[in-house]
């Protein structure tokens, strides 16, 4: 099984304020969409309240220390738990938040990153990317447009 991270962060490194994301790119929502539909997401609490429902067309599972169900989506206390209802499938996506993102660095395979350029005023910041374990295997840049107001990337990065 691979275990992508799919995440979008500014130049700082920074992922969200408030339990909110910092920006609004349609494009980067798009590409998120079309990575994991179909697939598994892998979500902490936090993150699934942002988000407010399970997210269509996925499995989605949800890491969280309460003793709560969520209807339509799998609760599991760990990140390990959450990777072993996954064993029989071939790519799992680990979606937020900064704590999950933490916990499964070490266990990732390959992380698809959106890089909103510019830095960005938050409360909550991805872990640091050593390049010295990530190696960059696709990159797409994009300029601001009348739709999306930031410069972005989308990057692929694969355990070195």
């Amino acid at each position: 099984m691979i275990v992508s991270i799919v995440v979008a962060i500014g130049q700082n490194n920074a992922i969200g304020k408030d339990n909110k994301l910092l920006w609004h790119l349609p494009k980067d929502l798009k590409h998120f969409k079309e990575i994991t539909t179909g697939g598994t997401v892998i979500m902490g609490r936090k993150t699934y309240d942002s988000v407010g429902r399970p997210l269509p067309n996925r499995r989605n599972i949800i890491i969280t220390r309460q003793q709560i169900e969520i209807k339509g989506c799998e609760v599991v206390n760990s990140v390990e738990a959450a990777l072993d209802l996954c064993r029989d499938e071939d790519e799992v996506f680990i979606v937020g938040g900064a704590e999950i993102y933490k916990l499964a660095m070490p266990l990732t395979d390959k992380i698809f990153l959106t890089i909103v350029r510019e830095n960005f005023e938050a409360d909550t910041y991805f872990p640091e990317i050593k390049e010295a374990i990530w190696k960059e295997t696709a990159r797409q840049d994009h300029e601001p447009d009348e739709k999306n107001p930031l410069p972005y990337s989308f990057i692929t990065l694969e355990r070195a």
